[in-house]
C-alpha cells in the first residue's frame, strides 16, 4: 500500500469514527428518560393550545387576518380557527420563550458535566476521539436536539390543527393569500429558523457544562442564566443592551409570514446566534482542552 493510500485510509477512518461518535452520542441522548420527558412536554403544548382554542371557538369562529405586535402569538392564534396550519406558528410562539430553550438548556448543560458526574468522561477520552472532536460531537448532538425538539412541536401542532380545524389556503399577517402548499413550506422554514434561534443557548450550555463536574449544577445554571437574560430583555430601562441578548429577536420568525417577508430582524437574530456560538463555543473549547479530567 502506498503512502497516499495509507493517508487516505486514515482520513476515512477518522471521518467514520467522528460520524460514529456523533451517532452514538445522539442515540444515548435520545434513550434517556429525561430527553423523552422533555419531548413529551413539548409535544403536549400545541395539543393544549389547540384544545383551548377549540373550546373558546365553540361560541363562534374566531376571525381576523392577522396584525398585532409583530405577528407573534396573539395574531397567529386569531387565525387558528380559520386554518389549522396556524396552530404550528402558535405552538412555536408559545414554546419558544420558555419550553424549547429550557429543554435545550437541560440537554446542553448535561453534555460534559453529566459525563464527569457519571465518571465516564475520562473513559470517553481514552478512545481516539480527542477532546476537540468529543466536544464537537457533544455540540452537534445538542444542535440535532434543537432541530428535533422544534420539529416535534411543529408536527404535533400540525396534527392537532388538522384534526380540530379546517386546512386550506391561508391569509398571511400582511393580509395576502397564499396556497396551503406555500404555507406548509413556510411552516417548515419557520421551524428551521426557530431551531437556529436556539443555537446560542446550546453554546452557552456547552460552556457552562465544561465549568463543573456536576450535571445537575450545569443544567440548573444554564436554565437560570436563560431565565435571567429573558427577564433583562423585558425591562424597558435596559433597552440599550437588549439587542445584544440572544432571545431578543426570537419571535422575528413571524416575519416569514409577511408578504413580502421582512428580513431585517431575521438576519439580526441569526447573526446574533452565530456570535454567541463563536464566543461561547470558543470559550468551551479553551476550557475543555485545558481542563484536568479526573473523573
Amino acid at each position: 500500500m502506498s503512502r497516499a493510500d495509507t493517508v487516505g485510509a486514515g482520513v476515512r477512518v477518522r471521518r467514520s469514527w467522528g460520524l460514529g461518535l456523533f451517532v452514538g452520542e445522539f442515540t444515548v441522548t435520545l434513550r434517556r428518560w429525561r430527553t423523552l420527558a422533555l419531548l413529551a412536554v413539548l409535544a403536549a403544548v400545541p395539543v393544549l393550545v389547540g384544545i383551548a382554542v377549540k373550546i373558546e371557538s365553540d361560541g363562534g369562529p374566531g376571525g381576523g387576518s392577522g396584525g398585532g405586535d409583530g405577528g407573534a402569538g396573539p395574531a397567529f392564534m386569531a387565525q387558528v380557527t380559520n386554518n389549522g396550519l396556524f396552530l404550528v406558528f402558535t405552538g412555536l410562539a408559545a414554546t419558544l420563550p420558555f419550553f424549547l430553550p429550557m429543554a435545550v438548556g437541560v440537554i446542553a448543560g448535561d453534555t460534559i458535566a453529566g459525563e464527569a458526574s457519571a465518571g465516564t468522561l475520562r473513559y470517553l477520552l481514552v478512545a481516539p476521539a480527542g477532546r476537540t472532536r468529543l466536544l464537537l460531537a457533544k455540540y452537534v448532538t445538542t444542535v440535532a436536539f434543537c432541530l428535533l425538539a422544534t420539529l416535534v412541536v411543529a408536527a404535533s401542532a400540525l396534527a392537532v390543527g388538522a384534526l380540530l380545524f379546517p386546512l386550506g389556503d391561508l391569509t398571511t399577517i400582511s393580509g395576502t393569500r397564499i396556497t396551503f402548499g406555500e404555507g406548509l413550506a413556510r411552516a417548515l422554514l419557520i421551524a428551521l429558523v426557530v431551531a437556529a434561534s436556539l443555537l446560542g443557548v446550546a453554546a452557552l450550555g456547552l460552556f457552562v457544562s465544561t465549568l463543573t463536574n456536576s450535571g445537575i449544577a450545569a443544567m440548573a445554571t444554564t436554565v437560570g442564566l436563560l431565565t435571567t437574560v429573558q427577564i433583562v430583555d423585558q425591562i424597558p430601562q435596559l433597552h440599550a443592551v437588549q439587542p445584544y441578548l440572544f432571545p431578543h429577536y426570537w419571535l422575528s420568525f413571524a416575519d416569514l409570514m409577511r408578504e413580502p417577508v421582512y428580513w431585517d430582524d431575521l438576519q439580526k437574530n441569526l447573526g446574533l446566534q452565530a456570535l454567541y456560538v463563536a464566543v461561547f463555543g470558543s470559550a468551551a473549547w479553551a476550557r475543555f482542552t485545558t481542563k484536568d479530567i479526573t473523573t
